[in-house]
């Protein structure tokens, strides 16, 4: 299955992350293995704690007029019959 969304902020940047964590079959310990952070790092990102980067990054975005999106996961066409 293919997702698709647009990330207006750090909650729903947080939610696709989770879901593409997910999908890629890792866990939170996992994937903070792989970055070298903390698994309660990769737990503040999914919840979607706001930081100063983020913050600012949106800020900025918005006043662009710019719109962020998100895809991940496999198109159905190509899963295996």
């Amino acid at each position: 299955m293919r997702y698709h969304g647009v990330i207006r902020d750090a909650e729903t940047l947080g939610q696709m992350l989770a879901q593409a964590r997910y999908t890629a079959g890792m866990s939170q310990r996992e994937m903070a293995a792989q970055l070298g952070v903390s698994q309660r790092y990769i737990w503040q990102m999914e919840s979607g704690v706001p930081t100063m980067f983020t913050t600012r990054l949106f800020q900025a975005m918005k006043s662009c007029g710019m719109t962020l999106t998100a895809e991940f996961g496999k198109d159905d066409d190509d899963a295996p019959a």
